[in-house]
């Protein structure tokens, strides 16, 4: 098997699926001739020409709604926003129209497309290019929202993406994008929406993560081996639909939670998640939830970034301060 980056296993996928579906479409600003701004899309123009990777306008409300109107003719279209941050001039096309299609005509038109996006900091991009704003999106009844932090889920969560009747947000850590390889299937293969991953086994605390804040958590919990305390650690990917059953499992052995994003604490994904904790296995708890996330405030700019998001000292005093409870 080749050994990819996650940027490379994205284009690998996007390739495949071409390739194996004609009704599948990539469509964005520059992705065709340029790539990509993160040559996500590189070398597929060249192969599978202008009626099948397009070059769009700079509208983001062009793109997605232009996109909607593709699905309900039977097409399935990968649109990609440069970054999730843009794509606010299109929230209206994503709320009002591509999430409720299905509903509105009783499943009359097919509405199966992919919103790709990249997001979160971590790579010292301008303002309005770092936000992690994922909780937006799984609040919209009507929408999945998936996210990978390995180069293999990249691929066979996208893949899935393609395949699936409704319409997918797929959420791209760009922290992730060139920062490790692994060893990638060739083909079509897919990750199914709706479970999450056991990235490790353990006893004593539940760590709960997704996308670039997977790595980090599992850092942490390395430091806390030799003090004799193992975690569980669960990279959700799906973040709607949840695996519930993965997650409560998992509380129901350790009785201590931590959920790490970064995203603003606030409504947060990691408020629902401990919510949904509380309702199925609070007499399992030995301490409350806690979250480690970014902060209600703007992602800030280069100097003050790494402060903004979590990072192992405080998810390590977050393991510290449940484990003493």
């Amino acid at each position: 098997m080749p050994r990819l980056t996650m940027v490379q296993a994205i284009r690998d996928a996007l390739c495949v699926a071409l390739r194996t579906d004609p009704h599948v479409l990539v469509l964005g600003e520059d992705v065709g001739k340029n790539g990509g701004v993160f040559r996500a899309t590189e070398g597929l123009w060249e192969e599978f020409g202008d009626n099948r990777v397009i070059d769009t306008p700079l509208s983001e409300a062009g793109i997605v709604g232009t996109s909607i109107g593709l699905a309900v003719s039977g097409f399935k279209p990968v649109a990609e926003i440069q970054f999730l941050s843009f794509i606010y001039p299109g929230f209206e096309q994503v709320v009002a129209h591509c999430a409720r299609l299905r509903t509105r005509t009783q499943s009359a038109f097919p509405n199966s497309l992919v919103i790709r996006a990249p997001y979160g900091g971590g790579i010292r991009a301008p303002e309005l290019h770092c936000d992690s704003t994922e909780s937006l999106f799984v609040h919209i009844p009507g929408l999945k929202v998936v996210t990978p932090s390995t180069p293999s889920d990249a691929k066979g969560l996208l893949l899935a993406a393609i395949q699936d009747p409704d319409p997918v947000i797929y959420l791209e850590p760009m922290k992730l994008y060139r920062s490790v390889k692994e060893e990638v299937p060739e083909g079509w293969y897919e990750v199914p929406i709706g479970e999450a991953k056991k990235v490790r086994e353990g006893e004593d605390v539940t760590l709960i993560a997704w996308g670039a804040m997977v790595p980090i958590a599992v850092q942490a919990a390395d430091a806390w081996i030799k003090e004799g305390v193992t975690c569980d650690i669960i990279d959700l990917r799906s973040l709607y639909p949840l695996d519930e059953e993965t997650i409560v499992e998992s509380v129901k052995k350790t009785g201590r939670v931590i959920i790490v994003h970064e995203a603003p604490k606030t409504a947060g994904l990691g408020a629902e998640i401990a919510a949904f904790i509380q309702e199925e296995a609070f007499l399992y708890l030995e301490a409350p939830v806690a979250r480690v996330t970014g902060y209600d405030v703007p992602v800030p700019m280069f100097a003050l970034e790494d402060a903004f998001r979590p990072d192992i000292h405080r998810i390590s005093r977050a393991i510290h301060q449940v484990i003493s409870y």
